[in-house]
């Protein structure tokens, strides 16, 4: 995945807060992973698609399936960080994000997230709603 991803990009601002880092006002590891968890709750919000509408009108949930971090500097305390998300690819029920953590232009974390859609009820691997599809601009 070295090309550009062909979606919508998505920034969320994070302030980073005493209860997100350690005794030396550094960001604690796995609090990476609450912020890229949330930017990608509120990308999709802003494609319509909040998490209520998924599971009542379209019966389906995602399942994060597999991620891979790397760490490359610190956030520290009251940073104001940009947690992007970035749809990279979209198969049948799967979507790999692309998803960056910075300060400034700096980049502080590099995160690539496979997600599955299951049904909501079965927790089984089912199709990425068309609507969600025509958001992310392909109809595959």
């Amino acid at each position: 995945m070295d090309n550009p991803a062909p979606y919508p990009n998505f920034a969320l601002p994070v302030r980073v807060y005493y209860q997100d880092t350690d005794a030396g006002g550094v960001v604690y590891h796995s609090t990476y992973l609450d912020f890229l968890e949330r930017a990608r709750y509120e990308w999709l919000r802003d494609l319509g698609f909040d998490i209520n509408s998924l599971v009542q009108v379209h019966k389906v949930i995602f399942m994060v399936r597999s991620l891979s971090i790397e760490y490359f500097k610190p956030a520290l305390l009251d940073d104001l960080l940009h947690v992007t998300v970035q749809a990279a690819d979209l198969g049948r029920s799967r979507i790999t994000i692309s998803q960056h953590v910075l300060r400034g232009t700096t980049l502080l974390v590099n995160a690539t997230v496979q997600a599955v859609c299951v049904g909501a009820e079965t927790l089984r691997p089912v199709s990425v709603p068309m609507p969600l599809r025509h958001k992310l601009g392909t109809r595959t």
